[in-house]
């Protein structure tokens, strides 16, 4: 499909349409990323899926075979029981001619000096105006805005996108990515009419077919609604919204108690998560996913996804806004 919505995102990242893929975890593999790409959006990868530096230089070399249009590699910078050599993995983004680099985490502002001066672009994950301040005043080029709806950690404001985005718009001048809650073609034209210049999904990218989740857990997300999806780790300062589950009944029920991290760890961990994913078995570990899950009623291509979002929003725009104005007369003259 034709380049229909020209914004500063698709003008800054040299992509067609303005829709970016969430940066997942396990989950963005080569081939999913370059199918991102190649339908007109933005694939990203996430660098810490590949437990050395090697790793994911070689995906990175794996997807550039895939895909001549741009994609992106996901850094987040936070606290491991085994410390990352972050440095080694910006090397290994900067040497695969990587131009693109979403962080996420900890204020990155110790790379910024090395990413930019190897030509990169840089969007960092923010969930608050304040941290959407600083991103650019560091340097970054875009900031993606993450709403309450938001799988994963949606920070401890509980602000919702609806209000969060604009919010973020009236304080900076970089371009803005609206993240939280978006999934279908009235998301896109709604971010983009509250003042971003991209959407950005990740929990609706993960009921593709492309997507290298099981199928249970693919037909988990079509059959579940906005209401299914719980706040966990609020006792730890570290919200995250995951899908309702028996572990995650567990861990709320606990958090209740008091249950300190030692006895919550168990069941926070991410290895749990990685067989929901994998496996299927949906009922083992933490499994993250927004509200949009009450959107999501199909698992198409990620060729049908796009095309479909970005045909209907151009039709929304023609027609049903455009269709809303009331053609008013001028008044009448007192001549």
């Amino acid at each position: 499909m034709d380049q229909v919505f020209r914004t500063r995102i698709t003008e800054l990242l040299g992509i067609r349409h303005p829709i970016i893929q969430g940066g997942m975890m396990w989950v963005a593999s080569p081939e999913f990323v370059a199918a991102v790409s190649n339908a007109g959006a933005l694939g990203i990868m996430t660098a810490l899926t590949y437990e050395t530096p090697q790793g994911l230089a070689a995906a990175i070399a794996r997807t550039r075979a895939l895909t001549s249009e741009p994609f992106a590699v996901n850094l987040t910078l936070l606290p491991t029981l085994v410390p990352k050599n972050y440095d080694a993995y910006i090397d290994a983004i900067i040497d695969g001619g990587i131009r693109i680099v979403e962080t996420a985490g900890r204020n990155p502002e110790p790379y910024m000096d090395k990413l930019k001066a190897a030509g990169i672009k840089v969007i960092h994950k923010c969930t608050a105006v304040r941290f959407a301040k600083k991103a650019e005043a560091i340097g970054c080029d875009a900031v993606s805005i993450d709403g309450f709806e938001c799988a994963g950690h949606p920070g401890e404001q509980d602000v919702t996108s609806l209000i969060l985005i604009p919010r973020t718009a009236d304080a900076v001048s970089i371009p803005i990515v609206a993240s939280g809650g978006f999934g279908d073609a009235r998301g896109l034209v709604a971010a983009l009419a509250l003042g971003a210049d991209a959407m950005n999904m990740g929990t609706r990218f993960l009921a593709t077919e492309e997507a290298p989740a099981h199928p249970a857990v693919k037909q988990w997300l079509v059959r579940s609604s906005e209401a299914d999806t719980v706040l966990v780790m609020r006792s730890l300062k570290n919200t995250a919204r995951v899908l309702r589950n028996a572990v995650a009944e567990q861990v709320v029920e606990l958090e209740a108690k008091g249950a300190p991290l030692e006895e919550l760890a168990p069941l926070l961990s991410g290895k749990r998560g990685y067989k929901v994913l994998t496996e299927g078995d949906l009922d083992y570990g933490l499994f993250s996913a927004g509200q949009v899950v009450g959107l999501i009623d199909a698992v198409p291509t990620i060729e049908e996804l796009v095309g479909g979002i970005v045909g209907r929003a151009r039709e929304l725009v023609g027609d049903r806004l455009a269709g809303s104005l009331v053609q008013t007369s001028p008044p009448l003259s007192r001549s």
